[in-house]
Parts: C-alpha cells; sequence; structure tokens
C-alpha cells in the first residue's frame, strides 16, 4: 500500500508517498493542487503515517534553516546507473553545489554528463537526495524537475544558513 500526505512549503505544496515503511516520492505540485509531476504506479490512500509526519518534520526544519541532513528511510526504484548518480547526490554537502560532469567522474563515467542529467531529472526524492545541487560547468544553474525557481530557492536557502546551526 502505498501512503501520501500534501504539505505546505515555501517553495509550494509537495506529496509525499510512503511504501513498505520507506518514502518513495516526493513531487512538486504542478498548477492544481492535486497534479503532480510523478505517475501513481501503486494504489494509494492519503493518510499521515508515522514516516510520513516525521518526513514533513524534518522538511520544515529544513525550510528553517536547522536542518542539513535527513535521516529518513528511502525506497527509489531506478536504474542501476541513476541510483549510482542518487548516491553520489547524496554526498554532496548542505550548501555546496557540484557539477554534471563531477558527479560523471565520481561514478567512474567521466563523459556521462548528459545521463546524469536525466537521472536528476527522474530522482524521485528531490530535496532530500538533492539534485537541486547539481548545475552546469559554467556555474549556471540548468533544469530542476521543479523548475529553475525553485532550484534557485533551495541554494539560497542554503547559502544562507550554511554558516549557522
Amino acid at each position: 500500500m502505498r501512503y501520501t500526505i500534501q504539505i505546505q512549503t515555501p517553495i509550494g505544496p509537495l506529496l509525499l508517498a510512503e511504501e513498505n515503511n520507506a518514502l518513495t516520492e516526493i513531487s512538486f505540485a504542478v498548477k492544481e493542487p492535486k497534479t503532480f509531476q510523478a505517475g501513481r504506479q501503486a494504489e494509494s490512500v492519503e493518510q499521515e503515517t508515522p514516516l510520513l509526519l516525521e518526513t514533513k518534520r524534518q522538511l520544515e526544519e529544513y525550510f528553517a534553516g536547522t536542518r542539513r541532513t535527513f535521516d529518513i528511510p528511502l525506497s527509489m526504484r531506478g536504474t542501476s546507473f541513476q541510483k549510482q548518480v542518487w548516491d553520489q547526490l547524496l554526498t554532496v554537502p548542505y550548501g555546496e553545489t557540484i557539477t554534471y560532469g563531477e558527479i560523471a567522474a565520481r561514478i567512474g563515467n567521466p563523459r556521462a554528463g548528459r545521463a546524469v542529467g536525466m537521472a536528476n531529472h527522474h530522482n524521485p526524492i528531490p530535496i532530500i537526495v538533492p539534485c537541486h545541487r547539481v548545475i552546469g560547468a559554467d556555474g549556471r544553474l540548468t533544469g530542476y524537475g521543479g523548475g529553475l525557481p525553485i532550484k534557485e530557492k533551495l541554494l539560497e536557502l542554503e547559502q544562507k544558513h550554511r554558516g549557522t546551526k
């Protein structure tokens, strides 16, 4: 069974989803509050579970600038390549950025910058798996599932709170 809740955040509403006691998805709302980017494969029930409430609490702390890392059990569905990329995203420190090419080099495939970008695009758990910290080789912000304004807000939030705690 898949459980979901919708929460309000400084970057807009987010849908949180859990299956088998692990977070499986964070989706950005698109235009209408009940329309989310990621499709729903499993039967869903809107219900506050202890894990979803803990995820909400940790996200609230993140947006308040008091949380740098998350300790939520994650279950991410994807290819082995995508999982390698997502694992690398978890190593990028709060308030820092990395390029697509640097991620590609870290996973032993230095020519896979575009593929890293596609893996980021398919990241089912943004913010917690911080794909917003990946930037273009020239230092510019490039694609983000929630849109570039949200990516910019997340990076600004982290820069603002980077030296505090």
